[in-house]
């Protein structure tokens, strides 16, 4: 669910534009879902539905963090930090942030204290989490960017953040392990475990760097059966 801005700003008729703030002040007004995550992406608000799939994944890539940092590691779900571009207050699905971070004057953390985010994919959520907010992520300079996407059963891994967009880019298909022990996080996330939803198949092409994916109506896996079952007739390779 999107809000457009414009339907926020009507009820602003002494500011030109509003700020994250007034956003985020507004939104508190608003008859928000229970169990709807809000963020603010460019200045369009989102509304995401939390589906457990969605949480199950969080909870085990939290409690990775927390056996290889401790109970007392900063690692933050669904929290508001700012990131750079046009009004962009993300609420990371899972972000760590470093030993010394301290919040801002406002109370705040900042951006440039996170050192890992991990993303995991919801319906209509991908164009986001490969676009917009990757490049805010690149640009804030986070070290270890990770989207888990339970449709397509696989791990997507950015690193190495220049400009408005990572240089390494790393598929880890669900069932291996995604080894983050050569970068700032230091840990090997075990994704055997990670819940997967039906209706997709992991030999579907992921987007390159920046591309959404998931755009039209999910399929029912019935359906999905019925459209793939002549390329079932010749055998294809592991990698075909």
């Amino acid at each position: 669910m999107t809000i457009a801005p414009e339907r926020i700003e009507s009820r602003m008729a002494n500011s030109d534009e509003p700020d994250l703030d007034e956003l985020f002040e507004l939104l508190e007004h608003m008859p928000v879902p229970d169990g709807y995550k809000v963020e603010i992406v460019e200045g369009t608000v989102f509304m995401t539905p939390q589906r457990d799939t969605h949480w199950q994944t969080i909870r085990r890539i939290i409690r990775a963090v927390e056996d290889r940092f401790g109970m007392d590691v900063n690692v933050l779900s669904d929290v508001r930090i700012d990131f750079p571009g046009h009004r962009n207050g993300f609420a990371p699905d899972v972000a760590l942030l470093s030993r010394g971070a301290r919040k801002d004057g406002l109370g705040r953390w900042r951006a440039r204290d996170v050192e890992f985010v991990a993303e995991v994919i919801s319906r209509g959520t991908a164009h986001n989490d490969y676009g917009p907010k990757m490049n805010a992520y690149a640009q804030a300079g986070v070290p270890v960017y990770v989207v888990a996407d339970p449709y397509l059963r696989r791990c997507r891994v950015f690193t190495r953040p220049q400009g408005r967009e990572y240089k390494q880019d790393c598929t880890v298909e669900y069932g291996e392990p995604v080894d983050l022990t050569g970068t700032v996080v230091g840990l090997v996330l075990e994704t055997k475990d990670f819940p997967v939803e039906p209706g997709r198949t992991a030999k579907q092409d992921a987007p390159q760097q920046g591309e959404p994916q998931h755009e039209g109506p999910e399929r029912e896996p019935q359906q999905a059966a019925q459209e793939e079952k002549p390329r079932e007739e010749k055998p294809r390779g592991e990698n075909g």
